[in-house]
């Protein structure tokens, strides 16, 4: 039976730690893509973190299941490995080819949209209320007008169409995982996040084989950038993302893919010298609002322990 999704401060925290995690990826990526193709970065980030985590693990004498798992609980650690990462990185890297990047952003915070149904019918404690839903859907406002006109723009490609489908069907996998995560029995979160991990490896190398034959030798810099991407942005915030859907739940888990297209902006507009677009403040306190609608409750709880 699952418990009731618990939101405490460390849970507000680590979603602040991972919305800023990913807001900086797309940067370190684009290094990475100056020397090495999309599917080898997919594959070299994901087995890096897999490596990792397997030494974190055995040192934990590689516990998994508190009992002996059914041959279900075995299929779904399968699912949400290929829905986690191989699946929507692989959906991407070939959608945004023929989409504009303001589309790609759009369709991750879509992730939110698309789990709050899916939450309501098959996450307990996770009703869809309308104080919820139009949270949420101001949240999305608020990234649409942060990223402004290009969110829909049209590439003129002629894949434009399959790639869009393609972004969209990423941000279906990272939703529905989330949830089936969600709904695993008592399982140990580090040992959770390497398998996921080395499940995403044995499907990534294979096809990014497949799609772009062996891989280039990088330059020491684009090195230490994949070195980077394993071990912050796969590694480290794949567990933190295991610890938040386990505990707060899904819905919750969520909020991080509104704030990851502010969080880029900002860094891209620091260490890049970016401009910072005028509807940053209107989209930041439209994201802000709708977050705090949304969690009015966990808020309100939070709040009164604090003054009690």
């Amino acid at each position: 039976m699952q418990d009731t999704p618990k939101i405490t401060p460390a849970s507000w925290l680590m979603v602040a730690l991972l919305a800023f995690i990913w807001g900086g990826t797309f940067m370190v990526t684009e290094i990475a893509l100056t020397e090495m193709p999309p599917f080898w970065i997919a594959a070299s980030r994901v087995s890096l973190a897999a490596l990792v985590m397997i030494a974190i693990w055995s040192a934990r004498g590689f516990r998994l299941f508190s009992q002996k798992p059914s041959r279900k609980d075995l299929s779904a650690l399968v699912f949400i490995s290929a829905a986690s990462s191989a699946v929507p990185f692989s959906l991407l890297a070939w959608g945004q080819q023929y989409v504009t990047s303001g589309f790609a952003g759009v369709s991750m915070a879509a992730v939110a949209l698309i789990i709050l149904p899916l939450a309501h019918f098959f996450v307990q404690g996770e009703r869809m209320t309308p104080r919820k839903s139009i949270g949420f859907a101001i949240g999305f406002a608020g990234v649409v007008v942060l990223i402004g006109a290009q969110a829909f723009e049209s590439t003129g490609a002629a894949y434009e169409t399959p790639g869009r489908i393609a972004c969209l069907g990423a941000a279906s996998c990272y939703a529905i995982s989330s949830i089936i995560m969600r709904r695993l029995p008592s399982i140990d979160a580090i040992g959770l996040a390497t398998i996921l991990l080395v499940i995403a490896s044995c499907i990534t190398i294979p096809l990014a084989l497949i799609a772009e034959g062996l891989p280039p030798i990088p330059s020491g810099k684009i090195l230490g950038v994949l070195a980077f991407l394993g071990l912050v942005p796969t590694a480290a915030a794949n567990f933190l993302r295991v610890l938040v859907v386990r505990s707060a739940g899904p819905v919750f888990m969520s909020l991080v893919n509104y704030q990851v297209p502010v969080w880029s902006v900002c860094l891209g507009a620091l260490l890049l010298s970016e401009p910072l677009p005028a509807s940053l403040i209107w989209s930041l306190a439209l994201i802000l609002a709708g977050m705090a609608l949304s969690q009015f409750g966990a808020l309100r709880r939070l709040f009164n322990k604090a003054r009690a």
